[in-house]
């Protein structure tokens, strides 16, 4: 049914299909979703139609885009089968064999879209790579894996220090390979997390004794040794610093990839050619010593989803009769009986069937107070059961529970480049050739036209390969989108990508669905008046009627009656009437529950219930009205209660310099105004049809705003859509919500919406000041060659250094509280 005041609430009852519609009404809104899409691998179909593979459509505007590829793909040859699914923006194709897809995003593109294919886990094996300083090195990893016919794919994220590799070769082979660019590689498993802290350990020891001895020689040159001595210990420092980064110069070189290690050794190795032998050691030292000093810090990044993962344990208590086995999580099925101690953390999503208690679910929902628990409430994995004994049932295999979601939406996550982190890539592969290239015109042109010493040009031209390095530029966002990403998580919040982090920086209006957001979508019975029957029928009458209604208000109505034990009539032909309300016949005839627009359609005199409409609702209460074609039967009131944090929240969201926040609710202009007034909003939207919302959004973006708009999942798809950015709340218990939004408030409450907004505007102010630092940086130190003021050593301080600073300043989001 619908009230006068919860249409805003009534897409709960629409079907996928409608959605959809709603959409395409609306679909120039769209704004696109951001996945990591890895390769794809054609399956083997069982049934007749050959080979099928599966691809992600980026461009789609709305549902007639998806024919559109559909017809375009259809007119190709060998193709059996296409499918478009526009919600999903996934492509299925079928054909005779594998070659059948060998055009497939050629033509897509031809369409005016692009095609990603997505990638079957079964091929792919991931890895954790150690030794990766920014990612150009990501990059040479990719190009020399590439060049391996056994290879199908690799994908590498500098940000999360993680490697997709499709290979039909052994793992020992991928391993192998990837050592001898210099990085060390270990296939994922719970067994290998503490293989990066041992590759620094060794690294510190090696840089330690490399600098001893090029202390030694600095020493020496002053004390009367043989000069010999002193250029021994120098090259001995440059063979220890120096091996690794000439070692992975070489192969990135011979897979075409210019990244630092190629200017690094460039630079040594031109500095000892020409009898800088202090300076080439210490160039490789210090290159050593920056590159060892981002591992560790970048490492505190990577560790918000390793910290993540231990969260729940990797054991379970089942029950079996009446003895107690200890199984690995992963053995344990749906249906098993877990055994919770207090104090213990709960292995597995579940529903208790025995016992009562306080669950700290923190870890999933930020939430700071512990909720309390009985039979009949889910439980989270990773959450810690603070009191009572419980035994729960178990709902959800450990691939699927709600921290594996969110593992894996957080790795997606990272893995994604915010519209910064990819212009500064792209800015950075043009700018690091130019710069190679001037560097090489330096040590050529000068001396060979007669203007300088060629030993002095190749100096200089060798301190202008190293600035050449962009490092500290190209790590300057990944890292601090990565560290708010983590920071965010561990706090119940979760952004699913760089893209979304910078628009919800950027936000300055909030738009709030009323029913379950601003209020607790739970409302109560607040008054029963009985004007042509008497009160027990009245019930009696609104219950059947509710009784086949999905809405919140009906189900209050019905959760009412059962407590007063009021049993509903025989009825039948129910029929919900979308924006105003509900009918079924009973007894042989119509009656209808519903808001006051329903019935101003009928022939009935409605002045005398229009002023108890008006009164009721200047209280803030809801009204269902009863009747039938010719009468009034009586008024039944809801009254639904506002959430204790939604005022605080909007006020943080006030003070965080949100300075726009409206309410979009089915409820009449007099209710709205009241609770408007009462939750601190500056404006709100009343008497919305589900569709008015998506119109709602765009006026707001149309007076210039951008737009982000908070709901409780589906019910809101549409509008969630249409906003520049939708934000889902209660995603602990919802999957949809986790689906449908760009940034998930796991928690069922907006106590976190604040600490996000002003998370992502802190990300953004880190971003401009590392990109700004690493620009002047670079300016300073290719002003200061021109003089020749700028020494090979300086030359990389300026790089490394910058590039440590960088990192330590986006670390600081990780402490964000």
């Amino acid at each position: 049914m619908e009230s006068e005041n919860e249409t805003d609430s009534c897409c709960a009852n629409h079907t996928s299909s409608e959605v959809v519609k709603t959409e395409e009404a609306d679909c120039c809104s769209n704004k696109g979703n951001v996945v990591a899409f890895p390769t794809a691998n054609t399956t083997p179909d069982t049934s007749d139609k050959g080979e099928r593979t599966e691809y992600r459509i980026h461009g789609m505007d709305c549902p007639s885009c998806a024919v559109t590829i559909e017809k375009g793909l259809n007119r190709l040859d060998n193709i059996q089968e296409v499918k478009v699914n526009y919600n999903t923006a996934k492509l299925q194709v079928s054909g005779s064999s594998a070659l059948s897809f060998d055009n497939i995003e050629q033509e897509v593109q031809k369409l005016g879209y692009t095609a990603e294919p997505v990638k079957q886990n079964q091929s792919y094996r991931t890895y954790d790579v150690v030794g990766m300083d920014c990612g150009s090195c990501a990059k040479s990893i990719e190009n020399h894996l590439s060049k391996i016919s056994s290879v199908k794919d690799a994908s590498v994220n500098f940000s999360t220090g993680k490697m997709k590799v499709a290979h039909d070769n052994s793992v020992d082979d991928i391993v192998s390979e990837v050592s001898k660019i210099g990085y060390k590689a270990s296939l994922l498993t719970d067994n290998n997390k503490t293989a990066g802290k041992t590759k620094n350990k060794e690294g510190y020891g090696l840089i330690t004794f490399s600098g001893i001895l090029i202390a030694l020689g600095f020493i020496g040159s002053f004390t009367g040794l043989p000069s010999m001595l002193s250029i021994i210990s120098y090259a001995v420092a440059i063979v220890i610093s120096g091996y690794k980064p000439v070692k992975s110069a070489y192969y990135a070189v011979k897979s075409r990839s210019l990244d630092m290690n190629v200017l690094m050794s460039a630079a040594a190795i031109g500095a000892a050619l020409i009898g800088e032998w202090f300076e080439g050691a210490i160039v490789v030292w210090l290159f050593a010593l920056g590159n060892a000093l981002q591992n560790r810090s970048i490492e505190k990044t990577r560790k918000s989803i390793s910290n993540l993962m231990e969260l729940a344990p990797s054991e379970a208590w089942i029950k079996a009769g009446s003895e107690l086995v200890k199984k690995p999580v992963e053995d344990v099925s749906i249906g098993e009986t877990i055994v919770i101690k207090p104090g213990d953390r709960i292995p597995l999503d579940g529903e208790i069937i025995q016992g009562e208690t306080s669950i700290n679910q923190a870890p999933i929902t930020g939430e700071s107070i512990p909720v309390d628990k009985i039979i009949g409430d889910t439980v989270y994995a990773g959450t810690i059961n603070e009191s009572g004994s419980l035994e729960v049932k178990v709902t959800k295999l450990v691939e699927d529970t709600s921290l594996s979601n969110i593992i894996h939406l957080v790795e997606e996550a990272q893995e994604q480049k915010a519209p910064t982190e990819a212009f500064i890539e792209k800015f950075a592969s043009v700018y690091t050739p130019i710069v190679f290239g001037i560097a090489l015109a330096v040590i050529v042109l000068p001396p060979l036209f007669g203007f300088g010493a060629w030993g002095e040009w190749v100096y200089r031209g060798l301190a202008l390969l190293v600035v050449a390095c962009p490092c500290a530029l190209v790590i300057s966002t990944p890292v601090a989108i990565v560290s708010a990403i983590g920071n965010a998580a561990k706090n119940g919040v979760l952004i699913k990508g760089g893209t979304f982090l910078e628009k919800a920086g950027a936000i300055k209006s909030i738009a709030f669905d009323k029913t379950g957001t601003l209020t607790e979508g739970k409302p109560k019975v607040a008054d029963i008046e009985a004007l042509a029957v008497s009160e027990h029928e009245l019930v009696s009458l609104a219950v059947t009627l509710e009784d086949y209604s999905t809405h919140p208000i009906a189900k209050t109505i019905v959760n009412y009656a059962k407590e007063l034990s009021i049993q509903p009539k025989y009825g039948e032909v129910f029929k919900n009437i979308a924006g105003k309300g509900v009918q079924a016949t009973i007894d042989g005839k119509i009656y209808y529950a519903g808001n006051l627009k329903l019935f101003e359609e009928m022939d009935i005199d409605l002045d005398h219930v229009k002023r108890k409409v008006d009164e009721i609702q200047s209280q803030g209460k809801t009204v269902v009205i009863i009747g039938t074609e010719q009468e009034i039967i009586g008024i039944i009131s809801v009254a639904d209660t506002i959430r204790k944090t939604a005022v605080e929240a909007l006020n943080a969201l006030k003070q965080a310099g949100i300075n726009q926040l409206a309410m979009l609710t089915g409820d009449n202009e007099g209710t709205a105004k009241m609770i408007s007034e009462t939750t601190n909003v500056n404006r709100y939207f009343a008497e919305l049809l589900p569709e008015d919302k998506v119109k709602a959004i765009n006026q707001l973006q149309s007076e210039g705003h951008k737009v982000a708009m908070v709901g409780d999942g589906i019910n809101d798809a549409p509008a969630l859509v249409s906003s520049d950015l939708g934000i889902a709340m209660g995603g602990a218990g919802t999957d949809t919500a986790m689906e449908t939004a760009d940034i998930v408030l796991m928690a069922d409450n907006l106590e976190k919406l604040p600490h996000t907004v002003e998370l992502s505007k802190k990300a953004l102010t880190i971003i401009k000041q590392n990109i700004w630092f690493a620009i002047v940086i670079k300016i300073i130190a290719l002003a200061l060659i021109v003089p020749g003021w700028l020494t090979l050593w300086m030359a990389v301080l300026s790089d490394t250094g910058a590039a440590v600073i960088v990192i330590l300043n986006a670390l600081r989001l990780l402490k964000v509280k």
